[in-house]
């Protein structure tokens, strides 16, 4: 299981991952709508937040299974929001 600085940093790596290709998007495709971009945007910094809380959560009874927990859930919103943007 990875740590708490492992799982911070791969968070930040997926989130940010989505946001660029939602902004590299919109570059590439300057005359569509970019709200359906915006708000995968959106989504992704709310997910981040909501993560980032739950990983510094300290008053939990088995802090390895919570991680393992949280890793999974990370990587399952981090794939709707991936399908959300191939769907662009």
């Amino acid at each position: 299981m990875a740590n708490k600085r492992e799982l911070k940093r791969d968070l930040n790596y997926v989130m940010g991952d989505i946001i660029e290709a939602a902004y590299i998007h919109q570059i590439a495709n300057p005359e569509a709508d970019h709200s359906k971009s915006e708000a995968i945007v959106d989504k992704a910094i709310e997910h981040f937040d909501h993560y980032i809380t739950k990983i510094n959560e300290r008053k939990v009874e088995n802090r390895g299974a919570h991680l393992k927990q949280v890793n999974q859930d990370i990587e399952k919103d981090a794939k709707a929001l991936i399908k959300e943007l191939n769907a662009l």
